[in-house]
């Protein structure tokens, strides 16, 4: 497994393809670089992807969190990303961003502009930051002590794989038939994967998000990010309310939305052609 050195700490990444248009992928909450892995077989070779798991999260270095969790804020999520990119010796690359990783992505826009181009947001936790609702942490927890629990909570990530009726409070979530064995196993794997998180993630990212919504700081600062930006919203995503993704679109100078009906809030996991085919027509 390739690690590189990001500061002060080291990041696990993964890398496909090969050549000059370089894209880098930020994964979101409670995740690991895994989450795309249906969908990176079907993009053209003519792309170089490098996805890097987040301090906490997959393979890479867990530092204890700090007393705040400042060590695990989405700023210092932006910084590890830049470090790791840099020390690759990567001068000019693409972003790619899944839910919280959209945060952390316009972090890194403001960081270093010339450092990137383009930028596909799926799904974003947007600028403005998110307050989860009360008892998410106790709902985390539950969720780090009981993989059947994380499987049940995580479900609600990627519903047009399961029967709705299944998704209910209280009941055991159910594959339903369009959902390949791929498919299946890979949710199971992302399930597992959820056991190895830094308590910085279980309970530092929603303390983290709270504080950059309170703020609003990044949020007044949307005007001085240019880069073309296309955001992709599945009409049923039940984690980031509509509202927000049509704020962020209002806001970036250089931005666009598609709404993809049939979906929920990961469209890499549930229908991973047809996440390719519109990364292939935005890059």
């Amino acid at each position: 497994m390739p690690f590189v050195q990001a500061g002060d700490i080291k990041l696990h990444y993964a890398e496909y393809g090969s050549g000059d248009n370089i894209i880098v992928f930020v994964h979101g909450n409670l995740g690991c670089i895994d989450w795309m892995n249906l969908a990176w077989p079907k993009l053209s070779d003519q792309y170089h992807i490098y996805a890097f798991d987040w301090r906490g999260c997959g393979e890479s270095d867990k530092p204890e969190p700090t007393k705040d969790y400042g060590n695990y804020s989405m700023r210092q999520h932006a910084v590890d990303m830049i470090n790791a990119i840099k020390a690759l010796q990567i001068k000019k690359c693409h972003l790619v961003n899944h839910s919280t990783g959209g945060i952390i992505c316009s972090h890194m826009l403001l960081m270093e502009p010339d450092l990137f181009q383009k930028v596909l947001c799926l799904d974003p936790v947007g600028p403005q930051g998110m307050k989860l609702p009360e008892g998410s942490s106790d709902l985390f927890q539950a969720m780090k002590d009981c993989s059947d629990t994380a499987f049940a909570v995580l479900a609600g990530t990627a519903t047009s794989l399961f029967d709705p009726q299944s998704l209910e409070p209280g009941k055991v979530p159910i594959f339903n038939s369009s959902a390949t064995d791929p498919q299946k196993n890979l949710f199971s794997t992302i399930v597992e994967k959820t056991r190895k998180l830094s308590d910085g993630i279980w309970f530092g990212t929603p303390i983290q998000l709270a504080k950059e919504y309170d703020s609003g700081g990044l949020k007044d600062q949307l005007n001085k990010i240019f880069h073309p930006h296309l955001v992709v919203w599945g009409e049923e995503d039940a984690w980031i309310p509509k509202s927000h993704v049509e704020e962020m679109v209002r806001l970036l100078p250089n931005c666009e939305l598609k709404i993809v009906p049939n979906a929920g809030h990961s469209l890499n996991l549930e229908d991973p052609e047809a996440f390719a085919k519109i990364f292939r027509a935005f890059f």
